[in-house]
């Protein structure tokens, strides 16, 4: 078994529009360590999202290769690749995405009647310390608590990696720390893979690692050796 969750060899996107060529990822080469909280930095249009994207299997590249421990995304097919996240990805993005009927319990029972070893809705949501709040729908939720409920439903089918887009962006900084706390956890208890955007780069100091892209490429990769908890974070 492998003990890295991400490997890439000269991963490339280009999208083309029209006449005209944009290139998003420019040759990156990037191992990613099992278990471990990975923040990508860079300025709007490094590169970030579109490598995450196709670490989670939402888009493909344009040449290059990519595997998630011993399987080799880009040579898997439309239905492997939805097979891939169903079972091992879970996504948070910066606006929550839930279901405005729904309830909190019932947002993450979406997910934990399709997966293969789900936790009940009310255990993922008391890992984030939401189980005073299973029935109260979106609306009578907080932005922190929203963004709380997207990570339970999230990490409710146990994944083995966890990708989160902004998931404080549209955050307060106290609101913010609560969900970063949640996403700590998560990272700690489960040894859940953890990669994060974010434009905020106070938040690198919570990380295992820190990956700044710039123009498609990666320019630098730092190691914490000391890590702050998210209440130390400066906002």
């Amino acid at each position: 078994m492998t003990n890295t969750a991400f490997r890439t060899e000269t991963l490339t996107k280009v999208y083309q529009t029209g006449d005209v060529a944009v290139h998003a990822l420019r040759g990156v080469d990037l191992t990613l360590p099992l278990g471990e909280m990975s923040v990508l930095l860079g300025a709007s249009g490094s590169g970030k999202s579109t490598l995450l994207n196709i670490l989670g299997g939402l888009d493909t590249a344009t040449s290059g290769r990519v595997w998630f421990e011993d399987m080799e995304l880009t040579a898997m097919g439309q239905a492997d690749l939805t097979r891939y996240r169903r079972d091992h990805v879970g996504f948070v993005f910066q606006f929550y995405n839930l279901v405005p009927s729904l309830t909190a319990r019932e947002n993450v029972a979406l997910v934990t009647e399709i997966a293969r070893d789900p936790m009940k809705p009310a255990d993922a949501l008391a890992r984030v310390g939401l189980e005073h709040r299973l029935d109260h729908f979106p609306a009578q939720l907080s932005g922190g608590e929203q963004q709380r409920v997207a990570i339970a439903r999230a990490i409710a089918k146990r994944p083995e990696i966890l990708l989160c887009d902004e998931p404080t962006g549209a955050l307060d900084s106290q609101t913010g720390i609560r969900v970063l706390e949640a996403l700590q956890h998560v990272n700690e208890e489960f040894g859940t893979t953890t990669v994060v955007i974010t434009h905020n780069v106070s938040i690198r100091k919570i990380a295992h690692r820190v990956i700044n892209l710039a123009d498609g490429r990666i320019v630098s990769e730092h190691v914490n050796t000391h890590r702050l908890q998210p209440s130390e974070v400066t906002w």
